[in-house]
């Protein structure tokens, strides 16, 4: 892309001013619901999981969800959890974010302020962690490290809802829709990439709602005009005829960075 000197624009980095990505908004509300699906049938004995149903029945706890991220994927897996019937908790750094899921998501989701000590303490009888961290244009951190896969019980299943961005597991590679998991130490992972596949007329539908405004104003103005009256689409150049023009993409591939408006 830069050698042909296109003009890149990246839905991953096309951010509002209250900092939220429209055009990744509809895949991480799908694949935040499929991983709560995903995970609860990897959880199934003969799928390699504990044998844990996710809602439990009379006289039998539901299964415990770790949801580390309350961002858009996270806060519909906790949606789905929920509505099954799981003991749900969500982990996020952002104390903003955490407020409002504490007042928007159903009782049986609990928030905690996430740390690693905070993490591990919950790992010792967790049934099922979805991780979907996103830092716009970067790689996702590992906040679960193959260390603390010891502290699980074997069958505990990870989701690894981020794995398009690198993933926020350590263990975690991507797998596909034909073969989603593997098991490192006992411990069962789903990292598809691109999990909204798996849904591909439900997830077409909602990416283009979501994607066909820019295009619009992308196809009447031009690209430069369009960006100039819309921060948010300028925020998602990403090269610029052979410049790299978003300084966090820059810095992942070690390249030049040269800011848009130069």
């Amino acid at each position: 892309m830069i050698e042909n000197q296109s003009i890149c624009l990246a839905y991953e980095t096309v951010e509002k001013a209250d900092h939220s990505l429209p055009l990744l908004t509809p895949m991480s509300e799908v694949a935040g619901r499929m991983s709560v699906q995903e995970g609860a049938r990897f959880l199934e004995k003969s799928q390699g999981g504990k044998g844990v149903l996710l809602g439990g029945v009379p006289g039998v706890r539901p299964a415990k969800v770790l949801i580390l991220g309350g961002g858009i994927a996270g806060e519909n897996a906790a949606q789905v959890a929920a509505g099954m019937g799981a003991d749900v908790i969500v982990a996020d750094i952002n104390l903003a974010r955490l407020r409002y899921l504490s007042e928007t998501l159903p009782k049986n989701v609990k928030t905690l302020c996430a740390s690693e000590l905070r993490i591990k303490k919950e790992l010792s009888d967790v049934d099922l962690v979805i991780g979907s961290v996103l830092i716009p244009g970067d790689k996702a951190p590992h906040l679960i490290t193959r260390d603390m896969l010891q502290i699980m019980e074997p069958g505990t299943v990870l989701v690894d809802v981020a794995i398009d961005q690198g993933g926020c597991f350590e263990t975690s590679h991507p797998t596909t829709h034909s073969d989603p998991i593997f098991v490192v130490d006992g411990i069962v992972h789903y990292a598809v990439a691109n999990i909204p596949g798996a849904v591909p007329y439900t997830s077409t539908l909602a990416l283009t709602n979501a994607t066909l405004p820019y295009i619009i104003a992308l196809a009447t103005k031009g690209w430069q005009k369009a960006c100039k009256a819309d921060p948010a689409l300028a925020l998602g150049l990403n090269i610029v005829e052979g410049k790299v023009t978003y300084q966090a993409v820059a810095e992942v591939f070690d390249l030049a960075y040269e800011p848009v408006e130069l």
